[in-house]
């Protein structure tokens, strides 16, 4: 996103809660509401159609729910960002969604400042992630039978370096904040992080946040 402020598809078969949400984001001047989706194949077409830079989605949809959307999404050329919208940070969904390229999740009860804010942030290409709420989900999906993502094997082949910079990705930090951190330029930053989500076979830093706190090496 260049030159203009973030454009912003709503995607919940609630209008409702569409209709809240548009009001928040438009109270920002330089925040744009292209289009509200009510269901994953309605979200699909507008995406595709109106080339939006944000995309926040509810997972628990009739028809084509936010997950299968989510996937598809991520599959287009030059995807938006997608995050992922739920009623309650303990959802299951949550986990599956960041796994199929959404780039982190909102609650809905996120207040009204908070929102704006992180979908500015989400535009910018960085994380929307807790790591402590993602800590909690992943315990809850071993708990619950959901499994461990077998790409975190991978991060045993990682150089030494490459693993402190997947841990800084697992807290959720830009290449600025992981450059100060770890004494690096953000231009070094940025290949150590290409680098990683090859070796990792991870689509966005979020997907590799996720496997550095999946794996333990996230940093605090």
């Amino acid at each position: 996103m260049t030159g203009r402020g973030p454009r912003v598809l709503l995607v919940d078969d609630e209008l409702l809660v569409c209709a809240h949400l548009r009001v928040i984001l438009e109270s920002a001047a330089d925040i744009t509401v292209v289009d509200e989706a009510y269901d994953g194949a309605a979200a699909v077409e507008a995406v595709i159609r109106h080339r939006p830079d944000v995309v926040l989605m509810d997972l628990r949809m009739p028809g084509v729910d936010g997950l299968t959307a989510t996937a598809r999404i991520a599959a287009l050329p030059d995807p938006p960002v997608v995050v992922a919208l739920t009623t309650f940070d303990a959802d299951q969904y949550v986990v599956r969604a960041l796994r199929a390229g959404a780039a982190g999740f909102l609650v809905k009860s996120t207040p009204p400042k908070d929102l704006i804010n992180l979908v500015r942030v989400a535009a910018d290409g960085h994380t929307v992630l807790s790591p402590v709420a993602t800590r909690r989900l992943l315990a809850e999906a071993g708990e619950r039978g959901g499994g461990r993502d077998p790409r975190v094997a991978l991060v045993a082949g990682l150089t030494g370096r490459e693993t402190q910079v997947l841990a800084c990705l697992g807290a959720g930090l830009s290449n600025a904040q992981i450059g100060r951190r770890l004494h690096l330029t953000e231009a070094t930053v940025k290949g150590y992080v290409s680098r990683v989500l090859v070796k990792l076979r991870c689509a966005n830093r979020t997907q590799a946040g996720l496997l550095a706190v999946e794996a333990g090496v996230a940093a605090s």
